[in-house]
């Protein structure tokens, strides 16, 4: 079965995973995170890309995005931005090695509440690691701007805010689903692991009547002695 990220049709969000090799860091200062924000700004000017939700964290990075039928595709834009910033590290810690683990993992998301459930789930990263308390602390990520409406062009007006009524009443609305999401910490831990879709029953069937994508990733080697027991029975 094909990966999501070598079959990424235009037009879709993607829920973006890349990691530095080994789970290494790939941010020691501010001035790195500063880099890579520049680089994601390089990226959405070339390739006219949608960004709704982002973290930065200290050795692997969440994006969502949204790539456009006049823009790149997801394999150019990933593959410029991680070269870009591995170029960057590579040069200011006379690094040498494989800098990336893998390409990048991505996965399709449906333009309704999964969608802000995957935000909620990225923006929410630092506090699940015990970095902060609030997610509104941690700078690198884009929870102040769709929780507060903190100015910042680099992120694009949320798809789903529009469905939604006054702009302060959805900035309310967004901080109290975040809460919830907040008060199960280990909400969506392990949920995104094997995925390549993320929605409903019908989004998810449509994915894969066109693109021949399954949900979730099945797993390889031989089965279980109990599942082999199930089959006999």
């Amino acid at each position: 079965m094909p990966r999501a990220a070598r079959i990424a049709p235009q037009e879709f969000v993607y829920h973006v995973l890349t990691r530095g090799n080994n789970k290494q860091d790939i941010f020691k200062d501010e001035e790195d995170f500063r880099k890579y924000i520049d680089i994601l700004w390089t990226y959405k000017s070339k390739f006219q890309y949608k960004l709704y939700h982002y973290v930065l964290m200290t050795n692997h990075v969440h994006l969502v995005m949204e790539t456009t039928q006049n823009g790149g595709e997801l394999s150019q834009i990933m593959k410029g931005i991680n070269l870009s910033y591995a170029q960057h590290y590579k040069k200011k810690y006379a690094y040498t090695g494989h800098f990336w683990q893998d390409r990048f993992k991505s996965i399709i998301i449906s333009r309704d509440e999964y969608l802000l459930a995957c935000g909620s789930y990225v923006e929410l990263n630092p506090v699940r690691a015990g970095m902060v308390q609030d997610p509104k602390d941690y700078p690198w990520s884009s929870y102040q701007v769709n929780a507060y409406g903190k100015k910042d062009d680099l992120i694009d007006r949320h798809i789903i805010f529009d469905k939604l009524s006054t702009d302060e009443s959805v900035r309310k609305e967004y901080r109290s689903f975040v809460q919830k999401m907040r008060q199960k910490k280990e909400s969506m831990r392990g949920e995104m692991d094997r995925r390549m879709i993320y929605g409903g029953s019908d989004f998810i069937q449509n994915v894969h009547k066109h693109y021949k994508l399954d949900a979730v990733i099945k797993k390889q080697g031989r089965p279980k002695r109990e599942e082999l027991n199930a089959r006999d029975k």
